[in-house]
C-alpha cells in the first residue's frame, strides 16, 4: 500500500557539489551507508549513485541524480552532481530543487575552477552552502589553508554577510567519519561516523518553503525513463499538493499554449530506488509517471490555473560539431542504426533530457550540428551513440563565435596549471603559441608551480594530450568557460602531418614496414583500410601518401637478407577524445560500435590533391 507523506519540515533537500574528483558520490556512499540505508550484511559496491556504463569506467559523474535517506524522523532529499564543467547544464537546473548545498572541497587541491562555478550558481539563487572539507585523511591534507581559501572565494563571489559565515564540516567519505572541529579528529578515526554531518546538514540546511495551500505545480528539473512506466519526471513540488491520479495542466514559461495530462504514479526517492505514494506536500521532491512527452523545464499546474514557473538560465553551448551519416565505403558493415532518420531522431531524443545541448538542421538532410558545454560532453554522446549501435561521423569541433556590438568574439576559458617545476618552461612555451595569457603563477606544494592563464576556447582543443606528453602525466590540467572576449587571432592548427592510404585493401606486415619509417602507425596487419583512411601520423608538416596493402614482390631471386623477419613498432591506440583533438578541418572521425576510423573528408587522393593546390593558390592571392 503506498505510503502518504508527512510534513515538510519532516524532510530536506540538498544538492552536493563540487569539482571533478573531490569525492561528492563517495560522499553520498558514506551518508546512505551513515543513516542505515543498507543492510549489515548487504554487499555495496562504491559509487552506487554512479549507475552509468560509462560513469563507472571514466569514474566520473555525468548525470545528476537523486536519492534519498531516512535520518530519524526526517528525510534527506539528495542530488548527487557532475563535477565536470562540461556537465555544468546539470548543476544549474538541478539547483531550482534544492534548498542549500553540500560544497565538497579537497583537503589538499582547494578550491578548483568547477568549485568556483557551482558556488557561485548556488550563491546567486541565495541556498545556504555547508562547506565540506573532505579526504583530510591524506597525508598532505592541509584543511586550514583550504578552509582560508574557501573564504578567499566566498569574498571572491562577492557572498553576503550571512553567506560568509558559512559552516564547515571535515570529513574523509572514504573512510566513513565527519567531525566538526580539527581538534575533534582523532576522536573522529577511532569511532568512525558521518552522524556529525548529517545533524550538521539539518541543523543548517533550511526546511523547503513551498507554499503549503494553493493550486498545484511542480517545475520539472530532471527526466528518466522507465521500461514499465515510461517517462518519468521529477522536480519538486512548489505549491499546493500533487496526489494520485490527479488531472494536470503541462506548460512552459514564455510560450503559449498547453496540454493536459494526469499523474498515473506519484513517487518520492527512498534509498537507491523509489517508493509510490498517495500525496505529496509543497517542497517535496517528486517522481511522477504517467506523461509521455514532458520535457525538462516544464511546469505542471493544476487543470484550472495554468501558471508557469522560471526556470533557471542555462549557460550556452561553446563547442560544436557535425555529426553526419556513415558514407565511408565500410560504412553499414558494423552499426544498427545507419539511416539520417535514425541520427537525427536519436539526436532529438538527446535535447529532451539534456538541456545545456542545441541541434540544428542543415542544407543537407544527412548532417546536423550538434552545440555542447565542451569535447567531453560530446565525447559522451559520441561514445554512448556507438555503445546503441549508431554509426556516423563527427568534424572537428569548432568554438561557437559571436558578434556583439559588431565586434567577432569567442569563448575564453580561465585555465588552471599544476606541474613540476622542470616542465614549466614547455608549458608556457607551448600555451602562448596557443594565445594564452597567465594572470598568476606561484609555487605550490610538493614542488608543483600553479599557473593562471585565461585562453581562447579553440586554443585548448588538442592541448589536452600534448600537455600530458610534455608533462609526461605529471601535469594537472583544469579549466572552466570565463566568458567571451575578442577574436584573439589565429592559432596555429595541428603541427604534424598524417600517413594517408593510397590503397583499399588489408594492410600487410610488408607495406606497414615501408610505412612505419614515414611515421606512427595507428593500424595493425590484417586491418581493413580504405582509400583516403587515416593510417597513421608524420612528423611532417604535410600529409604523406602511402601503401600500407603493398606485398612483396614475388621473384626466384634470392637476396642477402631475404629471410629476416620484418619487425613493426607497436601501433599508437588512440582513444576517442585524442582522435576528436587531432582530426584537422579536412578529416572526418568514423565512428562504429566496433572501430574508430580517421579519414579524409575528400577521399580519392587525386581529386584531394587538386582541391588542396586550389585553396593554397587562393590564399596566396589573398595574401
Amino acid at each position: 500500500m503506498p505510503n502518504t507523506t508527512n510534513g515538510a519540515g519532516a524532510f530536506r533537500n540538498v544538492a552536493i557539489v563540487a569539482h571533478v574528483d573531490h569525492g561528492k558520490t563517495t560522499l553520498v556512499d558514506a551518508m546512505l551507508k551513515g543513516a542505515g540505508t543498507f543492510r549489515a550484511n548487504e554487499a555495496v559496491s562504491t559509487r552506487v549513485m554512479d549507475s552509468n556504463d560509462l560513469e563507472r569506467e571514466r569514474g566520473i559523474t555525468i548525470l545528476a541524480k537523486n536519492t534519498a535517506i531516512q535520518y530519524g524522523p526526517t528525510r534527506i532529499n539528495i542530488v548527487d552532481t557532475p563535477g565536470h564543467q562540461d556537465f555544468g547544464g546539470e548543476v544549474e537546473r538541478v539547483l531550482k530543487m534544492v534548498d542549500g548545498v553540500l560544497l565538497v572541497v579537497d583537503a589538499f587541491d582547494g578550491p578548483m575552477p568547477q568549485t568556483r562555478f557551482v558556488l557561485h550558481k548556488a550563491l546567486d539563487l541565495g541556498l545556504k552552502v555547508l562547506v565540506v572539507i573532505n579526504k583530510i585523511d591524506r597525508p598532505d591534507a592541509r584543511p586550514e589553508e583550504v578552509l582560508d581559501l574557501c573564504l578567499d572565494l566566498f569574498i571572491e563571489l562577492e557572498a553576503d554577510d550571512a553567506q560568509l559565515d558559512f559552516p564547515v564540516v571535515y570529513c574523509s567519505a572514504k573512510e566513513g567519519y565527519a567531525c566538526l572541529s580539527l581538534d575533534e579528529l582523532e576522536e573522529a578515526k577511532a569511532h568512525p561516523s558521518m552522524q556529525p554531518l548529517l545533524d550538521k546538514l539539518l541543523e543548517e540546511i533550511p526546511a523547503p518553503t513551498g507554499v503549503a495551500e494553493g493550486p498545484l505545480q511542480v517545475l520539472v528539473s530532471n527526466i528518466e525513463f522507465d521500461p514499465y512506466v515510461g517517462r518519468i519526471a521529477i522536480g519538486r513540488v512548489d505549491r499546493g499538493v500533487a496526489k494520485q491520479n490527479q488531472a494536470l495542466t503541462i506548460i512552459r514559461k514564455g510560450e503559449e499554449g498547453h496540454r493536459q495530462g494526469k499523474i498515473a504514479k506519484l513517487m518520492r526517492f527512498a534509498g537507491l530506488g523509489k517508493e509510490e505514494i498517495n500525496q505529496a506536500p509543497a517542497g517535496e521532491i517528486v517522481a511522477i509517471a504517467g506523461i509521455s512527452d514532458v520535457e525538462i523545464g516544464e511546469t505542471l499546474c493544476d487543470v484550472d490555473h495554468a501558471e508557469a514557473l522560471d526556470f533557471v538560465k542555462i549557460d550556452e553551448p561553446t563547442i560544436a560539431m557535425t555529426f553526419s551519416v556513415n558514407d565511408s565505403p565500410l560504412a553499414g558493415q558494423e552499426g544498427k542504426y545507419l539511416t539520417s532518420r535514425h541520427l537525427r531522431d536519436r539526436l532529438f531524443r538527446e535535447l529532451e533530457k539534456n538541456v545545456s545541448m542545441l541541434i540544428e538542421e542543415t542544407d543537407t538532410a544527412d548532417a546536423f550540428v550538434v552545440k555542447g558545454r565542451g569535447e567531453l560532453s560530446l565525447s559522451i554522446l559520441i561514445e554512448t551513440m556507438r555503445r546503441e549501435g549508431y554509426e556516423l561521423q563527427v568534424s572537428k569541433p569548432q568554438v561557437i563565435v559571436k558578434e556583439i556590438d559588431g565586434q567577432k568574439m569567442e569563448p575564453v576559458e580561465e585555465l588552471y596549471i599544476d606541474v613540476p617545476e622542470d616542465f614549466v618552461g614547455v608549458v608556457i612555451e607551448k600555451l602562448g603559441n596557443r594565445k594564452a595569457e597567465m594572470t598568476e603563477m606561484k609555487a605550490g606544494n610538493r614542488g608543483y608551480t600553479r599557473m593562471v592563464y585565461t585562453i581562447p576556447t579553440r586554443g585548448l582543443i588538442g592541448y589536452r594530450s600534448e600537455f600530458l606528453t610534455d608533462t609526461k602525466g605529471n601535469g594537472i590540467m583544469n579549466s572552466v568557460i570565463k566568458d567571451y572576449e575578442p577574436w584573439k587571432g589565429h592559432i596555429e592548427a595541428r603541427a604534424s602531418g598524417v600517413l594517408v592510404a593510397t590503397e583499399s585493401g588489408e594492410a600487410v606486415t610488408y607495406g606497414l614496414h615501408g610505412a612505419q619509417s614515414r611515421g606512427e602507425l595507428f593500424i595493425e596487419p590484417g586491418t581493413r583500410v580504405y582509400e583516403g583512411m587515416v593510417v597513421g601520423r608524420t612528423n611532417q608538416t604535410e600529409d604523406v601518401v602511402v601503401n600500407v596493402c603493398k606485398k612483396k614482390h614475388v621473384t626466384n631471386m634470392r637476396a642477402a637478407g631475404a629471410d629476416e623477419a620484418l619487425r613493426l613498432v607497436t601501433p599508437v591506440q588512440l582513444s576517442l577524445e585524442q582522435f576528436m583533438e587531432f582530426v584537422s578541418d579536412d578529416e572526418l572521425l568514423e565512428i562504429t560500435p566496433l572501430h574508430l576510423r580517421l579519414r579524409k573528408k575528400i577521399l580519392d587522393t587525386n581529386l584531394r590533391a587538386k582541391a588542396r593546390s586550389r585553396v593554397k593558390k587562393e590564399k596566396d592571392a589573398n595574401e
